[in-house]
């Protein structure tokens, strides 16, 4: 076998413990790592390890690129970041649209959550717990041994062996395909070292919670949750108790901890119970079942009137009902004025309607009031759009870009749109590449950029910023060719 199947394999050993870094630890035996600044693999390198695995996962599964839903998550795990033992790691967290129960941490501090999760949790701090969960097996240095052996092939084999071990980890034959590629005399030892860290992301994760002035039992009750409703999945599990293995002791370990965490009187947070109801809206393929189940008294989980009135509205709006969603959400926002979710809503739902107008008038009130909110401004973007008024669009969406750290492809879009509106025929090609590559099309981003460099009238600067960028997007399209390839 050539040296670099071998690499292959050692990686793919890790399919069933992708989630489990420590199990990388076993197999691969590497040496000690010790204090962060002499790891093999620097944070550049797991930052572009991190980059290139989304790129590779939103190829094959689909993201909920919602701006409010995103902001949510990304404010939630956020604040707990703020409280964990390295508050100055940057993370990003996102959703996945699928209706399994599973959560993930991927290089670089990417954290996503399966929608079905979300709805699953009754209240934030069992959502904040999975998440505190997660950002501790980062901050442990649980994941870094396996990300050092990849760091060591090629980025992108390494972040298309990564995607494809997260995907098979929703497969229960792939997960035991790739155990019985481990030697059986190992498996037990293996385990065990598995689970030492999930409980080390256990003590640490409710340590963050508490901190983050969330309630320590959301964890532990969640997780027991989880496993007493796993008798009804028969041989499917929810994968996150196949990826993250919850048993008796452990449940009772975790319970014990949390009851020595000091004491917090914790008030539901509304936003948790809104980001649910949008989520179950976005995620449910006929409008009408939606309106059906938040017609009900009772859901479950149970939400509070307001959030089920909210999802009501948005199921209606959904529908085509407008009118219906804009009489809900007028009343929700005469009872809650400050409630940025019922503008937002009715802005939007105003704008689905045809009163244009309406819409915009509303966004330009509620931007004097928050100027920075993310998520307004995308609306009054997209509103202006909608409008054909192109420059103020591109404007706000630039300004909105150079704001963000790691922008997302649905931002990218929209400032395509808007260059196209303008005429700015290059620079809506530059846009559209920053879109695909995002996207984990490559070979589409260079034809774009080609695109726009046979564009007439262009400056020098902007003709070499084209040409950097489609020299340095060919040579990606070069390396994950080969990768194909192997």
């Amino acid at each position: 076998m050539s040296p670099p199947m071998t690499l292959l394999m050692r990686l793919l050993l890790l399919a069933p413990l992708w989630f489990f870094p420590s199990l990388a630890t076993q197999a691969l035996n590497l040496p000690d790592i010790g204090d962060p600044a002499e790891r093999l693999i620097t944070p550049d390198q797991e930052r572009q390890l991190g980059e290139a695995f989304m790129r590779r996962l939103r190829q094959q599964m689909p993201f909920v690129d919602d701006p409010e839903l995103n902001t949510y998550v990304n404010n939630l795990g956020n604040r707990l970041v703020a409280n964990s033992d390295d508050p100055s790691q940057r993370f990003t967290f996102f959703i996945i649209k699928d209706s399994s129960i599973n959560a993930f941490a991927a290089p670089g501090g990417f954290i996503g959550s399966h929608s079905a999760l979300i709805l699953a949790a009754h209240n934030e701090s069992e959502l904040a717990g999975v998440l505190a969960h997660e950002i501790a097996h980062v901050t442990q240095k649980h994941l870094v041994r396996a990300y050092d052996s990849a760091s060591r092939m090629g980025l992108p084999t390494a972040a298309a062996i990564l995607a494809a071990i997260l995907i098979g980890t929703q497969n229960t034959d792939a997960g035991v395909a790739a155990v019985m590629s481990v030697q059986a005399g190992a498996i037990q030892q293996q385990i065990n070292f598995t689970r030492d860290n999930e409980k080390e992301a256990d003590r640490v994760g409710m340590q963050t919670l508490s901190r983050s002035d969330f309630d320590p039992m959301g964890m532990p009750g969640f997780f027991e949750r989880l496993q007493q409703s796993a008798r009804y999945y028969g041989d499917g599990i929810p994968p996150f108790l196949s990826t993250h293995p919850v048993t008796t002791d452990r449940i009772a370990d975790s319970t014990a901890r949390a009851e020595q965490q000091r004491p917090h009187k914790v008030q539901d947070n509304l936003n948790f119970y809104l980001a649910q109801a949008k989520l179950r809206v976005l995620t449910t393929a006929d409008p009408q079942r939606a309106v059906a189940y938040f017609n009900q008294t009772k859901t479950d989980p149970v939400l509070p009137e307001a959030a089920r009135n909210y999802g009501h509205a948005l199921a209606a709006s959904a529908a085509g009902n407008h009118d219906k969603a804009i009489e809900i959400l007028q009343r929700l926002a005469k009872n809650d004025p400050d409630r940025i979710a019922y503008q937002l809503a009715l802005a939007h739902t105003e704008q689905q309607a045809g009163q244009l107008q309406a819409a915009l008038s509303r966004y330009q009130r509620m931007l004097k009031l928050y100027p920075a909110n993310p998520v307004m401004t995308l609306g009054y973007a997209d509103a202006l759009l909608n409008g054909k008024r192109y420059a103020d669009a591109y404007r706000i969406l630039d300004d909105a870009r150079r704001q963000r750290n790691r922008p997302e492809p649905s931002l990218y879009l929209l400032l395509a749109q808007s260059a196209t509106g303008m005429g700015k025929e290059s620079i809506a090609h530059e846009e559209m590449a920053e879109y695909y590559f995002l996207n984990g099309q490559t070979h589409e981003a260079v034809e774009q950029l080609t695109l726009a460099s046979k564009t007439p009238g262009m400056d020098f600067y902007q003709s070499s910023r084209i040409e950097a960028r489609m020299q340095q997007l060919k040579s990606i399209a070069l390396e994950e060719d080969k990768e194909k390839r192997q």
